[in-house]
């Protein structure tokens, strides 16, 4: 199943702030503790910037300490892509939208029960929803 949603680069950079092209499409990272969402603590869901998709939910969301939001599963395991990163001299595993192929973030094996591992997401790939 390919993606559903497809844009130019030129599209994409009509769409999204500078800050968002950068990250969701040319794979860069926010500062740690300097985004939206690190410390939010609204009940909500949160979704991809890029496509509106339903990433996670404040139930899932925790404070790993690290200065980006972390959460421990996503809401839809079928909306997120994993890819092996060979950037930066590391070896991690990319967090994507599969909706957009958007980036998100890393995935880590430091999270806490009830999974063990942290979605550790750029606040600025991610949109918040308030739940009523």
């Amino acid at each position: 199943m390919g993606r559903k949603v497809t844009k130019t680069d030129k599209e994409w950079k009509v769409k999204l702030t500078p800050e968002q092209y950068n990250i969701l499409r040319l794979k860069s990272t926010e500062q740690p503790f300097t985004g939206e969402y690190w410390n939010h603590k609204e009940k909500g869901i949160y979704k991809c910037a890029g496509c509106g998709t339903t990433l996670f939910t404040s139930e899932t969301k925790y404070d790993s300490g690290c200065g980006w939001p972390s959460f421990f599963e996503p809401e839809m395991e079928e909306n997120i892509e994993k890819e092996l990163d060979l950037s930066n001299g590391m070896r991690r595993i990319e967090v994507l939208c599969k909706n957009c192929g958007g980036h998100l973030g890393h995935l880590f094996d430091d999270g806490p029960q009830p999974t063990g591992i942290r979605y550790c997401i750029n606040s600025v790939s991610i949109d918040f929803e308030k739940k009523e």
